[in-house]
């Protein structure tokens, strides 16, 4: 306010002088010399001293500017708040500062960020090593005992065989981790298509038809065959098929499984019911993170990837998941896709 009071006196000094120099010089050719001769010292003298005193004053503001920016600064950098600043005055204070304080708020942004981001990698990385492990040991434990003793022809295909099953784990975990690094980091391309929805559920059931069958679980489907989405058939199948494996992993044998397929106004709903364990309300939540695994369901193959990546998937597409479940009853997994 200062700074303003003080801009408009010397602009009306300046147009007080200006003032008297057209009124002396409309009149001149009728002044005596004398007069002029006043006029003129008394004109330049009250110039040097507005121009000596705006130097000034403008040296005055330049740096109590610089001694508040810097001032400024130096709080910002220790985490401070900013006591002198006043965001609604029209002053290049106010407005340096203001930026200086938007440039600040984003940089603590970024910083948060950047501690997230990095902690999320270090419980990535105990995760992996986590469940690399157990697969690993086993492979080690089945070759020292191939190198170490001598087996019969049978005996060396059994072992084998588990080593076979361990590595196919491990491959199995890898290309999960690869899925779930793809979808974390930002470079998971989907190609969405319009594509007939029946043909992407028979996708995902030809992946479980084998391991339900072995059960004699039966498979149910209610879908129009004539209905399309716009949707990427590939993954789409893949988020569907990892439900389904879990539904037909946690049904016991003679169970059954039904996919209802509903078209709403602004999406389609894909409802995939179970007659299974059954899911507690409190951990509806916590099945989506990756490797989260119930304490009941532990002694079942599995890494808990399925329903994050599934999740991840349908995210992408601007869709979204839900569940609803009873303990002892089943469960039932609701796909949202847009129309």
């Amino acid at each position: 306010m200062k700074e303003m009071r003080l801009t408009g006196l010397f602009r009306r000094l300046l147009l007080g002088l200006a003032f008297c120099a057209g009124i002396t010089g409309l009149f001149f050719p009728y002044l005596p010399q004398e007069l002029i001769r006043g006029f003129l010292f008394v004109f330049c003298g009250v110039s040097f001293l507005a121009t000596a005193f705006w130097a000034l004053w403008q040296e005055r503001q330049l740096s109590d500017f610089s001694n508040h920016i810097c001032e400024t600064v130096d709080i910002l950098m220790e985490e401070g708040e900013v006591k002198n600043f006043f965001p609604y005055e029209e002053t290049f204070l106010s407005k340096v500062q203001n930026k200086l304080l938007q440039y600040y708020e984003k940089m603590k942004d970024e910083q948060k960020q950047s501690r997230q981001d990095k902690q999320t990698i270090q419980e990535l990385v105990s995760d992996i090593s986590h469940q690399v492990k157990t697969p690993t040991t086993n492979i080690q434990m089945i070759t020292g005992i191939l190198k170490q003793h001598t087996l019969s022809f049978d005996k060396q295909q059994e072992f084998l065989n588990l080593m076979a099953v361990q590595i196919d784990k491990l491959d199995f975990l890898m290309q999960s981790l690869i899925k779930m690094s793809r979808l974390e980091t930002g470079i998971f391309i989907l190609h969405l298509k319009e594509a007939r929805l029946s043909d992407t559920l028979a996708k995902s059931i030809s992946m479980m038809l084998a391991e339900a069958e072995k059960k004699h679980i039966q498979l149910l489907v209610d879908c129009d065959r004539t209905l399309t989405l716009k949707h990427d058939p590939k993954w789409t199948a893949e988020a569907i098929g990892n439900i389904l494996n879990n539904a037909v992993k946690y049904t016991p044998e003679g169970g059954s499984i039904h996919i209802l397929v509903r078209p709403w106004q602004f999406y389609t709903r894909i409802d995939i019911s179970d007659t299974g364990i059954g899911i507690a309300e409190e951990h509806y939540h916590a099945i989506f993170q990756r490797f989260y695994r119930a304490k009941e369901v532990t002694t079942e193959e599995g890494v808990g990837l399925g329903l994050y990546l599934a999740r991840g998937i349908i995210a992408q597409q601007n869709g979204y998941i839900t569940v609803t479940s009873k303990k002892g009853e089943g469960s039932t997994f609701s796909v949202f896709l847009l129309s």
